[in-house]
C-alpha cells in the first residue's frame, strides 16, 4: 500500500476534518431556513391577520428574499477580498451568525407586520453574509475530483437541516419566539464548531485586491456570452428552484386549505418532512459519490428533474394526505439527487477561481431569486386559479430546469 508523503498526509487529514465540520455548519444554516420561512414565520403572520395570511406572507417573504438575493453575492465579493489571521471566510461566517441572532430576537419581540418585515429582512441579510462565504469553502479547499462527495455531504446537511427545521419548528407552534431564539443559537454554535475545528490558513500575506465601485457593480453580474456554462448552470438552478419553492413556500397553506386539514395541518408537516428526508438520504448518499466515480454530472441532474416533476403529480391529481405523501417521498428523492450533484457541477464552471465566493453568490441568486418571485407569483396563481394550478406550473419549471444544463460543455 502506498505511503502518503507528509504534505499529502496532512492534506488528507485536513479534508477528513473538513468533512466532519462542514456537515454541522450546513445543518445549522439550513435548519434555520427550514424552520422559519416554512413554519414559524407563516404561523406568526397568520396569528396577526388570519384572513390575509397568504398575501401578507407573500409581502414579507418577497422583501426578505430580495434582500437575501443582494446580500449573498455582496458577501462573497467582500470575503474574497478579506485578509485575516482566520482566513477570508471565518470573520463573515461568525459575524453573520451574531447579527442574525440579534435580528431573530427582534422577530421574537415583533407584534406588527412592519416589525416582522424589518426584522426578517435583517435576518436574511445577516445569515446570507454567513452562507455566501460558507459555500465558498468547497472551491477554496476541496480538489475537483472530491467535490461530488463533498457536495453530497453539504447537500445532505442542507436537506437534513431544512427538513429537520420544519419538523422541530412545528413543536414551537405555540411559542414562535422561543423557536426563533433556539434556531439562532443552533446556527451560532454550529458555525463556531466549524471555524474552531477546521480553521482556514492565515491569508494576511496574500496580495490585497482592490474593492472599488467597479468591483461592487460586478458583484451582481457575469457575462453569459463569455461564460456560457456558468449561465446555463444558473438558469437550470433558477428554474428548478422556482418550481420547488412555488410549492414548498406554500406547503402549510396548501395543507390547510387545498388538502382541507385546517388546524391539523401543522401536525402533518413533520410527517411530510420525515418522508422527504428518508428518500433524500438515499439519493444524496448515492448521487454525489456515484457522479464522482463515473465522472458525469448532467445525467444525474436530468434524472433528478424528472423525479421531482413526477412527485408533483400526486397532490395535483389526488389532493389528499396520500397525495402529499407521494409528493414528499418522490420529490425528496429527486431533490436529493439534484442537491448532491448540482453543487459539484457549479463549482466546476465558475468563471474565476479568484472570485469563487462572489461567483457562488451570483449563482446562488438562482436559489434566492425564486424565493423572491415564488411567493408573489404563487399568490397570484392561488387567488386567480386556486392551489391546484400551482402543481402543473411547477412540473414544467422543474423539467425545464433539469434539462437547461444540457448545453454545458466543460462538464459531462
Amino acid at each position: 500500500m502506498a505511503v502518503l508523503s507528509p504534505p499529502a498526509q496532512e492534506k488528507s487529514q485536513d479534508l477528513r476534518r473538513l468533512k466532519f465540520t462542514l456537515f454541522p455548519a450546513n445543518v445549522g444554516m439550513f435548519v434555520l431556513w427550514g424552520a422559519i420561512p416554512s413554519v414559524l414565520l407563516p404561523l406568526q403572520i397568520e396569528d396577526l391577520d388570519p384572513g390575509n395570511k397568504a398575501a401578507n406572507l407573500a409581502i414579507v417573504a418577497t422583501i426578505g428574499a430580495f434582500a437575501a438575493m443582494l446580500a449573498q453575492p455582496l458577501a462573497g465579493t467582500i470575503s474574497d477580498r478579506t485578509r485575516s489571521r482566520f482566513g477570508p471566510r471565518a470573520p463573515w461566517i461568525i459575524g453573520g451568525a451574531l447579527v442574525g441572532g440579534l435580528a431573530l430576537i427582534g422577530m421574537a419581540a415583533a407584534n406588527t407586520l412592519v416589525q416582522i418585515g424589518i426584522a426578517w429582512t435583517i435576518t436574511q441579510i445577516a445569515y446570507n453574509f454567513a452562507q455566501g462565504p460558507l459555500s465558498a469553502v468547497m472551491p477554496d479547499r476541496v480538489p475537483e475530483a472530491k467535490r461530488g462527495t463533498f457536495a453530497a455531504i453539504t447537500g445532505f446537511a442542507a436537506m437534513f437541516g431544512a427538513l429537520g427545521g420544519q419538523i422541530v419548528g412545528t413543536r414551537f407552534a405555540e411559542s414562535v419566539g422561543t423557536g426563533y431564539l433556539l434556531f439562532g443559537g443552533i446556527a451560532l454554535v454550529a458555525f463556531t464548531i466549524f471555524v474552531v475545528f477546521s480553521p482556514d490558513r492565515d491569508n494576511r500575506a496574500d496580495e490585497r485586491r482592490p474593492f472599488d465601485v467597479a468591483a461592487l457593480l460586478r458583484t451582481f453580474y457575469f457575462n453569459p456570452r463569455k461564460h456560457p456554462d456558468f449561465g446555463w448552470a444558473f438558469l437550470g438552478r433558477f428554474l428548478l428552484y422556482l418550481g420547488y419553492f412555488g410549492i414548498s413556500n406554500y406547503q402549510l397553506y396548501i395543507l390547510q386549505d387545498h388538502i382541507g386539514l385546517g388546524d391539523d395541518a401543522v401536525d402533518f408537516v413533520p410527517v411530510l418532512g420525515i418522508a422527504s428526508l428518508a428518500t433524500m438520504l438515499i439519493s444524496i448518499a448515492i448521487g454525489g459519490p456515484l457522479s464522482d466515480r463515473v465522472g458525469r454530472r448532467k445525467i444525474f441532474i436530468y434524472i433528478s428533474a424528472i423525479i421531482c416533476a413526477a412527485g408533483l403529480i400526486g397532490p395535483w391529481l389526488m389532493p389528499t394526505k396520500t397525495g402529499m405523501l407521494i409528493f414528499a417521498l418522490v420529490t425528496g428523492l429527486g431533490f436529493g439527487f439534484f442537491q448532491s450533484v448540482d453543487t459539484a457541477l457549479v463549482t466546476q464552471v465558475l468563471p474565476s477561481p479568484d472570485d469563487a465566493a462572489k461567483d457562488l453568490g451570483v449563482v446562488n441568486i438562482a436559489a434566492t431569486l425564486p424565493q423572491v418571485l415564488a411567493p408573489g407569483v404563487a399568490g397570484v396563481i392561488v387567488v386567480a386559479f386556486g392551489y391546484a394550478a400551482l402543481f402543473p406550473i411547477a412540473i414544467v419549471l422543474m423539467v425545464l430546469g433539469g434539462f437547461a444544463v444540457a448545453p454545458i460543455k466543460a462538464v459531462r
